[in-house]
């Protein structure tokens, strides 16, 4: 079946089903009151529906808007680290959000997946995303697959942006911190007409760093406009516009396994090879149309075009080609140029509502979605020979880690240039049934279709492959009264792989199955709302090492991950607001394999890269008045993760860390506020993340910001 044929079927099927499903009869539904959810949108949350949080059968983290303001969120893996069981991972040298959710990370090649506005978007080479027009963020994880579809088991994440508003609104702000960082951030919403509404939000960013040579800037513009086409139908258009530049940087390394062998200010690329340069643009269009008081329609299409390219110098990991193994102070080292480009396109359509059948109501959710990714990676390379071979510092591009004499930029000589396209679709539904008041029953399926194709543009060899695979959802949930709801989940799920054999054959696809049970609270009063989890996850279809054939891999590797979370938020007495995560997480291989970088025998039972038993975040604050329109605002928080495998196959191991910050704002009154922070309070020395003791990414330490942010209404 041809990809646009799966297109046109996936939306006349869905375009059917609201047809007919527009003149069914509904019933009330009671609104969520999570705290710090109080989030007033024109829509329905994509994938959602109209269940309330408190009534769906797996864990969902909501991070809202105030929350990224009052501990000043910048960045979205910033926010993610308040959220328990999501760890940060290797960010590629600073160049793309990654992260793992309940122990499972995914491609490391490749960012993180997310979705924006419930379009697919963390895939391409678009950078770090910026939090400066971010509404809200849903962590929903557990069994979703039925919904998402082509994700990993963990979880998905839901960035929500800001929408324009008819009433006239603005903040803007500058700030100014440590290692001459500073930022400016604008936004502005109003109404063209009675009909017309525009918002547009900006960042401009810059600075130095902690590292020796690093300095970056970025900017973000992200304009939307929101248009009322009649009383029940809204049109918007989003716009994001990114341009970042920084250094490709893999930190440190550890000799030894000793983590303090260098500063961690020292860095051992070349900064003649200048920035690596981000470029994004996006657009989605999204209809809204409440069919009935009942019924609501979603139906959009996103386009992304995003590109990476530049320089690097880093260290080679083989062994044999390693000088530093041998005199303990030159580190051979690879020189890359990347030109790494996505063109991606989505097509999603979606109704919900309720309907009663013999007195049981029901809560529907019926979709179709289509997307064609179009990736291209060109690499050139010069590896250094094998040490024998290196007679001079220039011969293996080195450095003598203890005094680095800079200036080595060998010519680089193609290496692999691959143009792969991915074509998909798919079809699912879901029904949560009111059995009683306190009983719902949830199932749901998710039928996919997937297209491979990969061309060698090197060799003119063409492979691909076809995949198609239905996942059940199911889940219950019991809530005896207000405060107290408990729940079951399961669900199947797949995500594609990147690659091939070396028959040429692309690699299966991950396969997951997760169960898992909880219970919810809320305090009508708002004293503690949160949710405490237990899970169980299990996944094949890794990419592992042939045993065979030297420097192929082969998508047999098997995983699982086991735990319990717990997030919570509420007031305590004397008005004193808390944000509390908590997550114990046994992530390991479930077989014995062969990791594909260094073909280092990993047994099962091995721990998984970068993933600590236990993590937790702790958030207190609290606002006292002082007089007419004055606000003074008093909060500090400890982030607490713990040791992390830090290479594969080995047992080298990143040491836990717990790391302490305080904020404070003063607002003299409605329109003005100053803020301070201090991050790293007792300026520890710490490494977040590592993908082998060569490529280690050292901790900033201790730094402060101020900053000035005027708002009108």
């Amino acid at each position: 079946m041809s990809r646009s044929r799966g297109l046109r079927l996936a939306l006349l099927a869905s375009g059917a089903l609201f047809s007919s499903l527009s003149t069914a009869h509904a019933v009330e539904a009671n609104p969520a009151t999570t705290i710090d959810e109080v989030v007033v949108l024109a829509h329905r949350q994509q994938y959602r529906g109209d269940v309330p949080i408190q009534e769906l059968p797996q864990n969902v983290a909501v991070l809202s808007a105030k929350l990224l303001q009052d501990v000043n969120i910048t960045r979205l893996d910033a926010a993610l680290e308040m959220v328990s069981g999501v760890e940060h991972q290797n960010n590629f040298g600073g160049l793309w959000d990654a992260f793992a959710v309940r122990g499972f990370v995914g491609d490391p090649n490749v960012p993180s997946g997310y979705l924006l506005n419930g379009f697919s978007s963390g895939r391409g080479f678009g950078g770090p995303r910026d939090a400066s027009n971010i509404d809200h963020i849903e962590v929903m994880k557990g069994p979703t697959s039925a919904l998402f579809g082509r994700g990993e088991p963990g979880g998905t994440i839901n960035v929500i942006t800001k929408k324009p508003l008819f009433t006239p609104q603005g903040t803007f702000s500058a700030s100014a911190g440590s290692y001459d960082t500073y930022r400016a951030e604008g936004d502005f919403t109003g109404a063209i007409n009675d009909a017309v509404a525009v918002r547009i939000n900006g960042a401009y960013e810059q600075g130095d760093s902690f590292r020796d040579t690093i300095n970056y800037k970025k900017y973000v513009v992200t304009p939307s406009v929101l248009l009322k086409l009649g009383p029940s139908t809204t049109l918007t258009y989003d716009l994001e516009v990114v341009h970042q530049e920084v250094p490709f940087d893999r930190g440190v390394l550890a000799l030894n396994g000793d983590l303090h062998t260098i500063p961690k200010d020292r860095f051992l690329g070349e900064p003649g090879d200048g920035p690596i340069k981000v470029d994004a643009v996006g657009h989605q269009l999204q209809l809204n149309h409440e069919l009935s008081d009942h019924w609501t329609v979603m139906a959009g299409v996103g386009y992304r075009v995003t590109q990476l390219k530049g320089f690097s110098t880093e260290a080679e990991l083989t062994r044999s080609r390693q000088r530093l193994y041998v005199d303990g102070q030159t580190l051979s080292r690879q020189r890359r140029y990347r030109d790494w480009s996505t063109n991606d396109l989505t097509l999603r359509a979606e109704v919900d509502g309720r309907f009663e059948t013999f007195g049981l109501p029901h809560h529907v959710l019926i979709g179709a979605d289509s997307e064609e990714l179009h990736l291209h990676q060109l690499q050139l390379r010069f590896r250094p020979p094998a040490v024998a071979a290196q007679t001079s510092l220039a011969a293996g591009n080195a450095v003598n880690i203890f005094s680095p004499a800079y200036g080595n930029q060998p010519t680089v000589a193609p290496f692999w240039d691959f143009y792969e396209q991915q074509n998909a679709y798919g079809i699912y539904v879901q029904d949560q049934v009111d059995l009683t008041d306190q009983l719902k029953f949830r199932a749901g399926a998710r039928y996919d279709y997937y297209r491979q194709s990969i061309l060698d543009r090197r060799t003119s060899a063409v492979t691909g492959q076809k995949v198609t695979v239905t996942n059940p959802q199911l889940g219950l949930v019991y809530a005896p009264n207000k405060v107290l709801s408990f729940y079951a989940g399961y669900g199947k799920g797949f995500r594609p792989n990147s690659g091939q054999d070396v028959s040429n054959s692309p690699f299966t696809p991950e396969r997951s199955k997760s169960y898992e049970v909880g219970v919810k609270f809320q305090d009508p009063e708002g004293r503690i709302n949160g949710t405490l989890s237990v899970y169980d996850m299990k996944k094949s279809g890794l990419i592992t090492a042939d045993p065979v054939n030297t420097g192929f891999s082969l998508a047999i590797g098997k995983a699982k991950s086991k735990g319990v979370e717990l997030d919570v938020n509420g007031e305590l007495p004397g008005k004193i607001k808390y944000w509390l995560s908590y997550a114990y997480t046994d992530a390991k291989m479930a077989n014995d394999i062969l990791d594909p970088d260094f073909g280092l025998t990993v047994p099962a039972g091995a721990r998984l890269l970068g993933i600590p038993k236990t993590s937790g975040n702790i958030l207190v604050f609290r606002d006292f008045e002082l007089g007419d329109d004055r606000v003074v605002s008093l909060g500090g928080g400890v982030k607490y993760v713990g040791k992390r495998l830090g290479e594969t196959g080995t047992d080298f191991m990143l040491p836990s860390y717990a790391l302490v910050k305080a904020f404070a704002s003063y607002a003299p009154n409605d329109s003005l506020k100053l803020s301070a922070e201090v991050d790293n309070l007792f300026d520890k020395n710490y490494f977040p993340a590592s993908y082998s003791r060569l490529w280690i990414l050292p901790g900033t330490p201790r730094t402060f910001s101020v900053k000035a942010t005027y708002s009108f209404r």
